[in-house]
């Protein structure tokens, strides 16, 4: 069963994070709306879309790699929303050149709406900081901007559970 509010799935790359939001919206009660953020750049990002899509049902589906708050309010009042991924939503708004401040403030303002809609939300994103330390700036800041938006949606899950202390970034 999936709880009201906010749950975030995070682990590590290939760790199983989106088969579990699939089987979680399966069992799911009621209406089901996929969020992708992926967009087609590749044959690699191409062939993973197909598989993804090809791993779970025929639910509604809304392609927003950048606007995660709009799409999330074009979403039926009480449908369960699997949003799959934040890590890719970063990479798109750096990509879009929106700066680490204006990332992390999205973030809140997303995960501010997961919290007050009447479904339940999964999001699904991936832990980077874990790994090897990136060679690269580019690498440091997307390790550490994913860092700050992962902490922001933990927080916003957290607060539903009255677990949360203090305040992220």
């Amino acid at each position: 069963m999936v709880p009201n509010g906010l749950t975030v799935l995070v682990g590590g790359a290939r760790s199983g994070k989106s088969d579990l939001a699939v089987r979680l919206g399966r069992a799911w009660d009621g209406p089901v709306v996929f969020v992708a953020t992926a967009e087609r750049l590749d044959a690699d990002i191409n062939a993973r879309i197909d598989r993804h899509r090809l791993d779970r049902p025929a639910w509604p589906t809304i392609e927003e790699p950048i606007e995660l708050k709009a799409a999330l309010g074009r979403v039926a009042i009480g449908a369960l929303v699997i949003v799959d991924c934040i890590t890719v939503w970063v990479s798109n708004l750096m990509r879009a050149h929106r700066t680490a401040d204006e990332i992390i403030g999205a973030a809140h303002d997303v995960a501010a709406v997961t919290v007050d809609r009447s479904g339940p939300t999964i999001v699904v994103t991936n832990e980077v900081g874990l790994g090897v330390h990136p060679e690269t700036e580019l690498g440091r800041d997307y390790r550490d901007t994913l860092g700050w938006v992962n902490a922001a949606f933990v927080y916003a899950a957290s607060m539903l559970s009255g677990g949360a202390t203090g305040s992220p970034r």
